[in-house]
């Protein structure tokens, strides 16, 4: 599978987990949801490489991988919140 198809099915995958993890009112478009994710996975990827979860490896795809970016998209979901009531 190319990297580029690869980055997008785990950016929808993990938007879409986060943003059923915490719902809420949100843009939910499938473009956002997309791209909420594959910021969540270089979020979730330096947290999880900041503490020291392993390192972000190209094309390996697994649980931890998944996990990691719904966690980095749940973070920036939240930030968002709190930047939109401000």
């Amino acid at each position: 599978m190319p990297l580029w198809l690869y980055w997008i099915l785990l950016g929808l995958l993990a938007g879409t987990l986060a943003k059923f993890l915490l719902p809420g009112r949100d843009p939910s478009g499938c473009i956002f949801t997309v791209v909420l994710g594959i910021l969540g996975a270089l979020v979730g990827g330096m947290i999880g490489t900041w503490l020291g979860w392993g390192r972000v490896a190209q094309g390996s795809w697994d649980v931890r991988s998944l996990g990691i970016a719904t966690l980095g998209a749940m973070v920036l979901l939240v930030l968002g919140r709190l930047a939109r009531r401000l």
